[in-house]
């Protein structure tokens, strides 16, 4: 079962990371909005338990940084340390949560709906702090950190957030009769 679980895992990771290569929209920056690219870690943590969900979400953490390719404008290396940790090792991992928080729900739809949407949001929320801290050096002259941030992080992360979450709700049921673990 261990072997079934790590397999599963790790094609999750790979079809993810692929997911991830299809951008629909590309910022500066690396902000890119992608053919649901979280949806697959997000669906293998529904039917794995937390602490499979969480390795796999690591693991998709750091090829995402070793992918990612743009160096930051971290003056320091403690800020740089800020970055891989917000920009990804966080913001990444944090989508092995997804799991236990559907199963808090009975109907699977809105638990699948609302998980999705909390790990996608606390994503969001790395992404956001991320920006405040280190990014906020390409926020136009006046503009204060939050508020580049937030015009930035949000224009991609909002709307691959609802991708997320609708890919995810429609999936929920194939996921029930194709990975149940």
């Amino acid at each position: 079962m261990n072997t079934r679980k790590i397999t599963t895992g790790a094609l999750m990771v790979a079809v993810a990371t692929v997911l991830s290569m299809i951008p629909l929209v590309r910022l500066p920056q690396e902000g890119t909005v992608t053919l649901a690219s979280m949806a697959p870690i997000i669906l293998f943590s529904f039917s794995a338990n937390l602490k499979y969900a969480l390795i796999t979400s690591f693991v998709y953490s750091l090829i995402q940084m070793m992918l990612g390719g743009i160096a930051p404008p971290a003056e320091t290396f403690l800020s740089y340390i800020a970055v891989i940790l917000l920009d990804y090792v966080i913001a990444f991992t944090v989508l092995g949560f997804a799991g236990s928080i559907k199963r808090k729900f009975k109907n699977k739809y809105i638990g699948a709906g609302i998980s999705s949407f909390a790990v996608t949001f606390a994503r969001f929320i790395c992404h956001l702090l991320s920006g405040m801290l280190i990014w906020s050096v390409y926020a136009p002259e006046g503009q204060s950190a939050f508020m580049y941030s937030l015009i930035y992080n949000g224009s991609y992360m909002s709307i691959e957030i609802v991708i997320t979450v609708v890919v995810s709700i429609f999936l929920v049921n194939q996921l029930d009769k194709s990975l149940n673990m």
